[in-house]
């Protein structure tokens, strides 16, 4: 995929980037926790990543390939933390689609901030691509902008991969297993912790 062809996000975009992300996390065990209804999952799936892109797009940092087919939602270093204004302003998509339950298992979540690296980093919050577009490179290509600022600026990137299946596409990129993590003690799915480190540049001939 030519990365030239990857561009920031904006609201026009929300649609289109939720549906992508909900056919890709259609089989993913953490988003199948978290959306425990089979028969609405597509469509609460669809506006519950609708939201996060939404509460992303003030920090220019969600990439979309052409069609929005793939998805990356970053936090510059510093900005990992879901702040009460950011939900405020999707809570009205956000709270129905989740339910009672989902609000309950989101909140278990927020452990997850405090595993996070000290060091500054970019944060890899949600990586998809749609599956009739996978196999094209889509995923590295939305995932190279904020790499390469991270490169440039001499930071690590960081992600929490929610299948193990996943590892191998993400150690291509730089990322290894630094630990997991068992959600909700235990009683949620298991993550992949992941940190890449600052990439020197290519050598110039």
């Amino acid at each position: 995929m030519d990365n030239e062809h990857i561009r920031r996000a904006t609201r026009n975009d929300l649609t289109a980037a939720g549906q992508s992300l909900a056919a890709a996390f259609d089989d993913d065990p953490v988003w199948r926790w978290l959306v425990d209804d089979r028969g609405s999952f597509a469509r609460r799936a669809s506006q519950l990543m609708r939201s996060i892109a939404a509460m992303h797009l003030g920090t220019d940092s969600v990439w979309i390939s052409p069609g929005a087919a793939a998805v990356g939602i970053w936090a510059p270093p510093g900005r990992f933390r879901t702040t009460t204004r950011q939900l405020l302003t999707v809570a009205h998509r956000f709270v129905p689609a989740a339910g009672i339950s989902g609000m309950k298992r989101f909140a278990s979540l927020s452990a997850l901030d405090d595993l996070h690296p000290s060091e500054p980093h970019w944060y890899l919050a949600v990586l998809g691509t749609n599956p009739t577009h996978q196999g094209r490179g889509l995923g590295g290509a939305v995932m190279a902008p904020a790499m390469a600022r991270a490169d440039a600026e001499g930071l690590g990137c960081y992600l929490e991969s929610s299948k193990e299946g996943n590892i191998p596409f993400y150690r291509r990129h730089g990322f290894e297993v630094t630990g997991t993590y068992d959600i909700d003690g235990g009683k949620g799915p298991r993550l992949w912790l992941m940190w890449r480190d600052p990439q020197p540049p290519a050598p110039t001939r």
